[in-house]
Order: structure tokens, then C-alpha cells, then sequence
């Protein structure tokens, strides 16, 4: 992959850590980031990560930058009705999109083409551009119209990736299974990471 700009958007599903610490990560890698927090996603925020979010996308930018640290101009965050964003155009060069976490009612609206808010739109555009999707769904147990969706968006060339962190590793801590999952997504995009050790790599030592 390039360097060229991330879309992250954020849903109103379980697992606001997954999304933080994605975008810390990408601010990390010094990727350019275009975010996106849908109102449900912005409630699950403040219950999850107690992190109360201002109302308007510039506030939420000034905030999150001073929280990451992140360069100038690096993060943009728009609004769930900026159709003046450039996500919401194919004539903009954003690279890859992933929604983290992704509830299956985005799912669903991805799947059958709405368009009724930003994020919605995003996603479309990376469909008809043919360009990386990546959604990290976060849900269970998972109903037979979740799973056709879910099929559908796959041969079309979306990474589907259910929030299912594994084990192999010897987590500890919550954290830890945050790391793994965002890792994945990581290698997903191609950035490269050293959240954790791979598959036949020995664990960090760690006191018992």
C-alpha cells in the first residue's frame, strides 16, 4: 500500500477500544486519517472508553488530536452529514476504509448500497472504486440475514473481520486482546506493527 489517507469510522457497536486504539496506531504509522463517529458510536464512546466526545466534528477533532498527538493536519474528522467531505467522493484518493467497530445495521446498509449518512457513503465509494474495505463486526450470535450480508459484501471483495481476538499469545490483560484484533486489521492495510508476536514467535517474557 501507499501513504495515501485512512478512513476509520466508527460505529455504534460493542468495542469502542478496537477503534481507539486503531486510530492510535494509524496516527503511529503517520497515516493520514479521515474519522468518522456515527451518533450511536459517539454513546458507546462515553460508556466504554468514558470518553464524552464534543457535538460538532471540529470540536471532536480538536480534542482527539491533542489526546494522539497527532501532526497537522493528519486527522480530519467530518460530520455524519458532511456530503462536502472528500470520503464522500470517488475523485478522492482515500485508500482504504475500515469500520471498527461495525454493527450489523451498517453492515446491512453497506451491503444494499444506502447511502443515508456519511459513513454509509464511504463505504459505497470504496465499492464502486474497488478499492479496500475492511469491516470488524462486532456481534453475536450472528442471524442467517447478518451472515448473507456478510457473504454478499465478500465476493465483492471486502475483508469481513468479527471481532474475535485469539489466544495463542498468552494475553493478560483486556488490552491485550484489544492489540490482537487491531494488529490484524493492521496487516490488513499493510502497515507495519509490533503490537504483538506472530504466529511461532516466542512471547515477550513477562513476570507471573
Amino acid at each position: 500500500m501507499s501513504d495515501g489517507p485512512i478512513t476509520l469510522a466508527m460505529t455504534g457497536a460493542s468495542g469502542a477500544a478496537y477503534g481507539l486504539r486503531l486510530l492510535e496506531n494509524l496516527i503511529r504509522a503517520d497515516r493520514p486519517v479521515y474519522l468518522l463517529i456515527s451518533q450511536a458510536g459517539q454513546i458507546v464512546l462515553n460508556m466504554e472508553a468514558d470518553l464524552k466526545l464534543p457535538s460538532d466534528a471540529a470540536g471532536v477533532e480538536r480534542l482527539l488530536n491533542e489526546r494522539f498527538g497527532a501532526a497537522e493536519g493528519q486527522l480530519r474528522v467530518f460530520g455524519r452529514q458532511q456530503w462536502t467531505a472528500p470520503v464522500a467522493s470517488g475523485t478522492h484518493a482515500a485508500e482504504a476504509m475500515v469500520v471498527c467497530p461495525c454493527t450489523t445495521g451498517t453492515l446491512s446498509a453497506i451491503a444494499c448500497g444506502a447511502s443515508n449518512d456519511l459513513i454509509e457513503r464511504a463505504a459505497d465509494v470504496m465499492l464502486k472504486e474497488q478499492r479496500r474495505l475492511i469491516l470488524v463486526v462486532r456481534e453475536t450470535p450472528l442471524s442467517e440475514i447478518h451472515l448473507e450480508n456478510m457473504l454478499r459484501l465478500a465476493r465483492l471483495g471486502v475483508s469481513i473481520m468479527p471481532a474475535s481476538p485469539g489466544f495463542y499469545f498468552d494475553p493478560r490483560t483486556p488490552d491485550d486482546l484489544v492489540d490482537f484484533m487491531v494488529a490484524r486489521v493492521l496487516d490488513q492495510l499493510g502497515i507495519a506493527h509490533t503490537l504483538l508476536p506472530r504466529w511461532g514467535e516466542a512471547p515477550p517474557d513477562r513476570c507471573s
